[in-house]
């Protein structure tokens, strides 16, 4: 049943206008309807982004992440936003200028206004 399912990634905001400002300005996502006490981004494939306020939260994962095509492309773009990459150096991971190859897989990680963790991936060939 559910293998057929839109998901929708729900995430946390503490200033829910920064966070649209964020999600509009450097992502470059279309918000739908305004909508109290939240807001939400179509994406590809029929997915969304929905964006709610509460109190901070730490996160310490990845939230959300977005299969493109050419990551070295999109990270560019992001770049040229603003957004900023993270580096990680764990035993079964590390970065190299943002991006770690992990088998048929290349990913990197950037944290939102809010600091929630949002991702990018792409399949390598």
């Amino acid at each position: 049943m559910l293998s057929n399912a839109k998901v929708t990634a729900v995430l946390p905001a503490a200033d829910l206008e920064r966070a649209r400002k964020f999600y509009t300005e450097k992502l470059d996502l279309k918000e739908d309807a305004p909508m109290p006490g939240g807001a939400s981004f179509k994406c590809g494939g029929g997915t969304e982004i929905f964006l709610y306020q509460r109190p901070p939260v730490t996160v310490e994962h990845t939230q959300a992440s977005f299969q493109v095509d050419d990551l070295d492309a999109e990270m560019k773009e992001l770049r040229a936003r603003g957004v900023v990459f993270e580096e990680y150096d764990m035993p079964e991971m590390k970065t190299v200028n943002g991006v770690a190859i992990m088998d048929k897989w290349k990913s990197a990680w950037f944290k939102d206004s809010e600091g929630n963790i949002l991702a990018l991936g792409q399949t390598v060939k």
